[in-house]
């Protein structure tokens, strides 16, 4: 890497001199505009619009539009009057928590490197930033201009992220922001079951560039004159969902498919609201609402039985009474016969 700044990091009455670096470049396959037949680079001359003549670097100045064709010429004399901080220093103004920072003010990123004796003051202010889990918010001047950056340790080495300034960060301005739009529970509760289906841990190394590796292989073919070979068909992006519900669900079945994981079609639990239940998240309540089911239904012929048992019991017990009469009533038949015969003989 070569260094593209250098300069001192000021921290307190500390100065730790450092390089800079780019954290990070593009990986863009790079085209030049060319004559088709030939295969001739198309150029650009630097021509005035007023005498019509070619102008050369050392004549071009910054000039600012003020409308009506007006323009306002600024030359260097009048941008190193500017109350520019020094262009070699990295001034510490606080230290804050990380999480306050909003991401979207970040801007691009540099390595920092100690440079001759300032290794020792360097690692110091590494390892005190590391301890106190903050960011160091600075001002660095790069290519004329004064920017808001924070500085943080990434790897064992500083790095300085530098930012946009607050009146750059556009608000927001939609029409559906005052639209008072409701979400329903079911739905809710379907939308948070994708993203735990769709949970993990960030491993950046997982996420590749298809569409320049395929781009590559394009051009290497282009070279060796090999027959280039279309790469497989790309998946269409999925229709406007008509049924939200039914695309949500559809969603979390496709994500538990692609870890191996159960579908939950069919998988419901009371809750849902509006006599609409609510699909189950995890697969510890399907596994109970599977065997509370079990024992419903187990439970049910149980029942009927011993119904069935109680019913025959009593129509049993209700048979052997009527015999009892019955034996009672015959026996004492019996007994009253003899007496008739013995009064008829006398």
């Amino acid at each position: 890497m070569r260094a593209i700044w250098k300069g001192a990091v000021s921290f307190g009455l500390v100065s730790i001199g450092v390089k800079l670096y780019s954290a990070t470049e593009e990986k863009d396959i790079r085209f030049h505009q060319v004559h088709r037949e030939d295969g001739g680079r198309i150029r650009y001359k630097r021509t005035c619009s007023v005498c019509g003549e070619e102008v050369s670097y050392d004549d071009i100045a910054k000039g600012y539009d003020i409308g009506g064709g007006e323009m306002v010429i600024l030359t260097d004399a009048d941008f190193a009057d500017l109350p520019l901080t020094t262009s070699h220093a990295i001034d510490v103004l606080e230290f804050v928590p990380a999480e306050q920072v909003d991401p979207i003010l970040y801007n691009k990123a540099y390595f920092l490197e100690p440079e001759g004796a300032a290794t020792k003051p360097y690692v110091l202010l590494r390892d005190a930033l590391a301890d106190a889990e903050r960011v160091a918010i600075v001002k660095v001047a790069l290519r004329q201009r004064e920017q808001l950056a924070t500085l943080r340790v990434r790897e064992g080495v500083l790095l300085l992220n530098t930012m946009l300034w607050p009146d750059e960060i556009r608000t927001p301005s939609f029409g559906f922001l005052d639209e008072d739009i409701k979400v329903r529970g079911p739905e809710l509760a379907m939308a948070s079951s994708l993203i735990d289906s769709m949970a993990g841990e960030f491993e950046p190394d997982a996420f590749t560039d298809d569409y320049r590796t395929a781009l590559q292989e394009v051009i290497d073919a282009k070279v060796e004159g090999r027959e280039v070979v279309q790469p497989e068909e790309v998946e269409e992006a999925p229709a406007a969902a008509v049924d939200l519900m039914a695309a949500l669900r559809a969603s979390v079945d496709r994500a538990r498919a692609a870890r191996g994981e159960a579908p939950t079609r069919g998988e419901t639990r009371a809750g849902g609201g509006a006599g609409k239940p609510t699909p189950i998240t995890s697969a510890k309540s399907a596994q109970r609402a599977a065997q509370a089911a079990k024992k419903a239904t187990a439970k049910k012929p149980a029942k009927k039985a011993e119904g069935a048992k109680k019913t025959a019991g009593k129509k049993t017990a209700e048979k052997a009474t009527g015999a009892k009469a019955t034996g009672r009533k015959a026996a004492g038949e019996k007994k009253a016969a003899p007496k008739k015969a013995a009064r008829k003989s006398a």
